[in-house]
């Protein structure tokens, strides 16, 4: 049996990031081979997902950033099994080199940045490599995009929740909005910009909603089509980004808050992510 020192384990612990243990059995198991015992602990993270595939991952990392250009934003969500997991620095630090390469390489979606090459290895081999180190699932799941003139993003503390959002134009004052808009968005959760940019699907719900709300007031059946339209514009007061009153200056909406410095400035995408 070949002889594995402690020199040897720590020179492939500090290469891997995998514990100890492991580093010192897949050097063992290679009869110390170093590029053996990496294949080893890369599949050992590749059984690893498998057997754990069908835990649940509702924990993890949120969080978003700004092209060096300041016109794109991009946001993403790691997850993974435990609070403890989530919080943790080498964790946290995964998270942040994949966001990163999204922003260097600007990948276009989610399979693009999974396919996307990190150190010799795709994205997805760099997440299935990184559960080998935890022992926990990990599931790259979300990953947006929003381009504009001038682009924001907001992580609020915890990494929990980040929001990402898009103007139509850049003028003065445009820095100091965009940040309240992108933590606006993460307060208030709006479904869309503005009323026309709500889907159908949720205007049907919110007025059958509304019919019912008002039928079990004991409202005339002729009268419900017209509360539940009623119900829908505050729906849309409260739902619709524009239209919410701001969380800054809340004798105005948000929408109003732009106009005051330039009478065109809107935004024109927004993404919000959060854990469930």
């Amino acid at each position: 049996m070949v002889q594995i020192t402690a020199a040897e384990v720590n020179k492939l612990r500090q290469q891997t990031g995998a514990g100890m243990m492991d580093c010192k059995k897949a050097l063992v198991e290679s009869e110390g081979d170093f590029d053996k015992a990496i294949d080893i602990l890369r599949k050992k993270g590749q059984k690893l997902a498998s057997s754990r595939a069908g835990r649940d991952a509702n924990e993890g990392v949120v969080i978003g950033k700004v092209s060096d250009d300041g016109t794109k934003a991009y946001a993403l969500v790691l997850n993974c099994e435990t609070d403890f997991v989530a919080k943790n620095q080498e964790m946290v630090d995964f998270a942040w080199s994949i966001l990163n390469l999204a922003a260097e390489k600007n990948c276009a979606d989610l399979d693009a940045l999974k396919a996307c090459d990190m150190n010799g290895r795709t994205v997805e081999e760099n997440v299935t490599d990184m559960i080998g180190k935890t022992g926990e699932k990990l599931d790259l799941s979300v990953y947006e995009v929003v381009e504009g003139a001038a682009a924001f993003a907001y992580i609020h503390p915890g990494n929990r929740i980040t929001s990402i959002a898009a103007f139509n134009k850049v003028v003065e004052g445009v820095e100091q909005a965009g940040k309240n808009v992108v933590m606006q968005i993460a307060a208030m959760a709006p479904v869309a910009i503005d009323k026309d940019d709500v889907s159908q699907e949720i205007i049907e719900k919110e007025i059958e909603i509304g019919k019912d709300q008002a039928r079990q007031e004991g409202k005339a059946e002729e009268l419900l089509e017209k509360i539940a339209l009623g119900k829908l514009n505050k729906f849309f007061k409260e739902n619709t980004l524009i239209n919410q009153d701001s969380i800054i200056d809340n004798k105005k909406t948000v929408g109003q808050t732009l106009k005051a410095l330039d009478k065109d400035l809107t935004v024109t995408a927004f993404k919000r992510l959060a854990l469930s």
